[in-house]
């Protein structure tokens, strides 16, 4: 993936998804305001409204302007909407995933250490964005994605999909609870842990979501191979913030619009 610059605003964008609005926005280039100064634009971080909207708006500057910005409230769920028109923030309805067909769409998903995924089947004119912590990522919120996207006429074997910043794996230590919830799914997810210290792990969440994809049928998968953990002045991180005992964090947004 490449980075590029637009208004301040830092966008890293994947090769997999050139020619379509999109883009992996971190926190720069936002509105400087307390704890979570930078380009938050999570309305659950404590911050001030109006600098939540006024960084969304940013946002919509950068990637595709002009754009509606469409939002869920997410719940780590697999669930995946449809979007056919937009809704206000008051109206957004609990899912992790959003697909739609419409060009003027701008799909966002947020994030502070799980992996946001933009897909897109160009010749369908179809697209998604979904929000894959390990929950919903485990639970299925890639495979449905790709089955409402497939609803509106795209092919799996058509879908590029590009996997964002999200916490890597020497960022990432889970006990053997956590890996045998997996094993128990999937015995083929082993390969996504690696030992770490006495009865605790590293987990790949990118890894396992690229796993998913291709699980799904999905033709092409980049990752970014950023860690939002390890790179505190460019991304917020909800595993940093907890180590360092922080009141809040802030949510980096993921985008993507039909041309």
């Amino acid at each position: 993936m490449a980075d590029a610059a637009a208004t301040a605003v830092d966008v890293v964008t994947a090769p997999v998804l050139a020619g379509l609005p999109h883009g992996f926005l971190g926190r720069q280039g936002g509105v400087p305001t307390g704890a979570v100064a930078g380009l938050n634009t999570g309305l659950g971080a404590e911050d001030d409204p109006a600098a939540v909207a006024e960084n969304r708006r940013r946002v919509i500057a950068a990637v595709a302007p002009g754009a509606r910005l469409v939002t869920v409230y997410q719940v780590h769920s697999p669930d995946c909407v449809t979007v056919g028109a937009p809704w206000t923030d008051d109206e957004r309805p609990q899912a992790d995933a959003l697909v739609t067909d419409r060009p003027g769409l701008l799909l966002g998903i947020l994030t502070a250490d799980c992996a946001p995924v933009l897909l897109a089947d160009r010749a369908a004119g179809v697209i998604g964005s979904a929000h894959a912590g390990w929950k919903g990522a485990l639970g299925g919120v890639i495979d449905r994605t790709v089955a409402a996207m497939v609803a509106l006429g795209a092919r799996p074997e058509r879908i590029a999909a590009a996997i964002g910043p999200c916490i890597a794996p020497p960022s990432y230590e889970v006990d053997d609870g956590f890996r045998v919830r997996f094993a128990a799914a999937d015995p083929a997810t082993a390969q996504h842990f690696s030992e770490g210290a006495p009865g605790h792990w590293q987990f790949d969440l990118a890894g396992y979501v690229a796993a998913r994809l291709s699980a799904a049928g999905v033709g092409t998968v980049n990752s970014a191979g950023l860690d939002t953990y390890a790179l505190p002045d460019r991304f917020y991180s909800y595993r940093r913030a907890t180590h360092r005992g922080e009141v809040t964090y802030g949510r980096q947004i993921s985008v993507i619009a039909l041309a």
